[in-house]
């Protein structure tokens, strides 16, 4: 099962505050044991939404919105790709991560769709599609 772990953002990460060396040196450590276990395929931290833009849809228009973005505790500082087992040995490892920020903090956890949770709307030609993307995105970042 793959699931996406979300480090939430808070004000001091979005406000552009770096970690200590200190916190830096844990989630390094963290990490390690993450990909020694198999378990993280990738992620990486995010700047702040002061940073970023976001286009919005609507129909055939899209609008540019400039950061940054009102509800601090919306937004992601940062993220994971995990292959676990199921969803309680993902709560398990994020159980065991440093506080990723120097303030209180929150860490969501979603899982990841996968081509057999779209079966119902799967055409042999479609499937082609996407299989041929995955293969050719896979093991890059």
């Amino acid at each position: 099962m793959r699931v996406m772990v979300f480090v939430k953002a808070t004000p001091d990460s979005e406000a552009g505050v770096m970690p200590s060396s200190e916190l830096f040196e844990a989630m390094g450590k963290y990490n390690q044991e993450l990909v020694a276990a198999g378990i993280m395929k990738g992620g990486d931290g995010l700047k702040p939404s002061s940073e970023g833009k976001r286009v919005a849809f609507s129909g055939s228009r899209r609008t540019v919105i400039d950061g940054p973005f009102a509800e601090t505790k919306e937004l992601v500082a940062g993220f994971w790709i995990w292959e676990v087992k199921d969803m309680d040995e993902a709560v398990e490892w994020v159980k065991r991560c440093p506080n990723p920020m120097m303030e209180d903090s929150e860490i969501e956890i979603r899982p990841v769709f996968e081509m057999e949770d779209f079966d119902e709307v799967m055409t042999p030609e479609i499937r082609a599609i996407h299989e041929d993307v995955r293969e050719k995105t896979e093991g890059e970042g």
